[in-house]
């Protein structure tokens, strides 16, 4: 069955010939023990429920990269470690698979059944290739591909966001829903008040995902606005504001103090110790009113990432 079809192609690797037959998987999984290399193989609409291609005693597994699996029954399949980079999984059912430590870089996943698959570890790359082929759309002023791949990417993002957050891997999960929304902000017509509100909650917290950010706005906030007060000077016993008669170590001194009262105003605790004098006012109003907008943000993402 090896041999070359008229074609010149062999049977495995014909997108012409259907694979059939009830001894089908037995001998994929004959082949795959030979050693020999299944990349490229041509297995469209195959039934392979519960093929067994773990290649045991070794650290690499098999290698099905750039196979054609569209719309083949992988129901039950042990797949550990497997290599399907830059396979077309399109439509095949994977569902309760085993694709734990498996390559699924730059693999076509759209409308795959991961249903209850394992994919602990298994590496999907940072981008879809739906994705790359938008990006790519989009600089060549394709509009209407464009928007197509940026869809097709959002669905494979959730279904990898959906497939995690069932197996209770959040972080990877929270990782997906990030691409999920970035991709549908690109569908959202340009200059739009709605993309641009996505783009600064993108900004602000990463969709939620990245409380890191919160706290990095924040700093640089505090650390903004107290120099603001320490160039147009605030209200204490006397006014605290740069001298260049006073040496370093006391401007460095009342530069803390501007810090102080712009960390006091950022929270809104406002001791009363430090007042703001003409234009830092306005400052002050503005820090104040971030402050308790961005605190709160940071308790709801938090509180987000920590009780997943």
């Amino acid at each position: 069955m090896n041999d070359a079809e008229s074609n010149g192609l062999c049977y495995w690797h014909d997108p012409d010939t259907v694979k059939t037959g009830d001894d089908l998987k037995q001998r994929l999984e004959e082949y795959a023990a030979s050693g020999r290399s299944m990349a490229g193989f041509s297995l469209k609409h195959a039934n392979l429920e519960g093929i067994n291609l773990i290649n045991r005693g070794n650290k690499t597994g098999f290698n099905l990269s750039d196979a054609d699996l569209y719309h083949a029954n992988l129901r039950n399949a042990h797949l550990f470690l497997i290599n399907l980079q830059g396979a077309s999984l399109m439509k095949a059912d994977l569902s309760n698979a085993n694709l734990n430590c498996a390559n699924l870089e730059k693999a076509n996943l759209l409308a795959t059944n991961l249903k209850n698959a394992r994919m602990e570890h298994a590496r999907c790359g940072e981008k879809v290739m739906q994705e790359d082929k938008a990006f790519i759309a989009l600089k060549q002023g394709n509009l209407e591909s464009a928007l197509d791949f940026f869809q097709q990417s959002e669905e494979i993002y959730r279904c990898l966001r959906k497939t995690y957050e069932a197996r209770g891997l959040f972080e990877h999960a929270g990782t997906f829903f990030y691409r999920e929304m970035v991709m549908r902000r690109f569908q959202i017509p340009p200059y739009s008040l709605k993309r641009a509100f996505s783009k600064i909650v993108d900004f602000f917290c990463g969709y939620g995902e990245k409380p890191l950010r919160v706290i990095i706005f924040s700093l640089l906030l505090i650390f903004s606005c107290a120099a603001v007060y320490f160039g147009l000077g605030i209200k204490g016993d006397t006014i605290i504001i740069y001298d260049s008669q006073l040496s370093l170590v006391e401007n460095v001194f009342i530069f803390g103090n501007c810090v102080y009262f712009s960390v006091v105003t950022f929270t809104t605790l406002g001791y009363g110790d430090f007042s703001p004098i003409g234009l830092t006012k306005l400052i002050a109003s503005f820090e104040a009113f971030t402050g308790s907008f961005i605190i709160a943000l940071f308790v709801v993402v938090f509180v987000k990432k920590m009780t997943r």
